[in-house]
């Protein structure tokens, strides 16, 4: 046995005697060896050998459970506990339920929030929707400039063909820009610039950077 491990072990009594009496609850050996030997340096032996020594001398009480032998702290050495005592560990307990609770149903929302967040689309996917939406909406417009220089020769039947076309694209285009706008602002959530800033840092050009406004329903 080396020196180091030789004093760890003259001092275990001493040591397991206080472990005991702090945490005032039933170890097995296995149990005190694993939680102390990285912190004390104590091995198994010298473990058990301390726990027993303690018990013969009525330092500690042993309880034994089939083949394992169970040790705790003597219990006469601890003041009673009045029923105000009990019943403030009792408020304590209720209070502190009620905030773990609370912390648990904050964790499900920002698990959720987070969730949501990454089944969005990424910025270069927004980049390219946002890209072949105006694309539509520039062939929209010039298939609609046509349609308004040759008037006189729309029937009735195409003209509302036509109209009934642009309430669908219209409708489309309201879509996909809310989809948009709210795909943004959920990414502006934790962004640390402004809107602006992130606009032109990603290169997304809007409506209103063009005087482009949404025809009425």
């Amino acid at each position: 046995m080396s020196k180091g491990r030789a004093e760890a072990a003259a001092g275990a009594p001493g040591i397991l005697l206080k472990y005991l009496q702090e945490q005032n609850r039933p170890y097995s050996a296995q149990d005190v060896f694993g939680n102390l030997q990285r912190e004390h340096g104590l091995g198994k032996a010298a473990v058990v050998k301390a726990l027993e020594q303690l018990a013969q001398q009525g330092k500690i009480k042993e309880k034994v459970y089939g083949k394992q032998k169970i040790y705790f702290a003597d219990q006469d050495q601890f003041a009673m506990v009045s029923d105000a005592d009990l019943q403030g560990l009792d408020a304590k307990i209720v209070a502190l339920t009620a905030k773990v609770q609370s912390l648990q149903q904050s964790c499900r929302h920002m698990e959720a929030e987070l969730k949501e967040l990454t089944s969005a689309l990424t910025t270069p996917e927004m980049q390219k929707e946002i890209q072949e939406l105006k694309k539509e909406c520039a062939g929209y417009r010039e298939r609609l400039k046509n349609i308004k220089a040759a008037t006189n020769h729309v029937t009735p039947e195409e003209k509302e063909r036509v109209y009934s076309e642009r309430q669908k694209y219209c409708k489309e285009w309201r879509k996909r820009k809310r989809m948009a706008t709210e795909l943004s602002d959920a990414i502006l959530e934790g962004y640390p610039k402004s809107k602006k800033q992130f606009f032109e840092e990603v290169g997304i050009e809007t409506d209103e950077d063009y005087n482009v406004k949404l025809p009425d329903p």
